[in-house]
């Protein structure tokens, strides 16, 4: 696997321009953190990098074709339990059992069959994580991942990506400076 390198990147919206010749390298099979404070750009960067944003100028290469994400917005199918929102983006050979064992590590066992509108903001990110971290991906982009999570369950969480990450690229963005320590972020880049 590759680096990923972003060179020269640019996006505007209408005349807002969000990347203004952005270049950097995020290192294969690390956890890497963009930070920065509300609206400089992060999640637009990783839009780009999931392609689904087109930049306006500049290129990135390495980008592997297996991908999953955690967005700001869960995205959980809401009439479908906690357990098939997980199970339906979880690679192949990955078990009911496993996936009950890592609800387990993030507090939320007995609610495997809960319908995800039925789940607390916390929870449906604690589910989100899950189901982006079971699934076959080359690339993990976590968006603000501990959003709506208490101090105790935010830890959790951090142990449970570190532990589950099978030495993938991880991009993880946030604009708590802590949060790139409790992941163990190599590499923290600020916009």
């Amino acid at each position: 696997m590759n680096d990923i390198k972003i060179k020269k990147l640019s996006k505007r919206f209408g005349d807002k321009v969000v990347l203004d010749g952005l270049d950097l390298t995020l290192k294969h099979g690390e956890i890497s953190c963009i930070m920065g404070e509300s609206g400089c750009g992060k999640s637009t960067l990783i839009k780009l990098i999931l392609g689904l944003y087109t930049p306006d100028a500049g290129e990135i290469e390495g980008v592997p074709a297996r991908l999953s994400a955690v967005f700001q917005e869960d995205r959980l199918c809401e009439d479908f339990s906690a357990l098939t929102n997980v199970r339906l983006a979880a690679a192949r050979g990955v078990t009911a059992d496993q996936i009950k064992a890592d609800f387990a590590a993030l507090g939320l066992d007995g609610n495997e069959k809960t319908p995800a509108r039925a789940l607390s903001g916390g929870m449906r990110r604690r589910v989100a994580l899950i189901r982006a971290l079971r699934a076959d991906a080359e690339l993990i982009i976590l968006d603000e991942p501990f959003a709506g999570l208490d101090e105790a369950t935010h830890a959790a969480a951090a142990e449970y990506i570190k532990s589950r990450r099978k030495e993938r690229t991880v991009i993880v963005v946030t604009h708590d400076a802590a949060d790139a320590a409790l992941l163990g972020a190599v590499t923290v880049y600020r916009m």
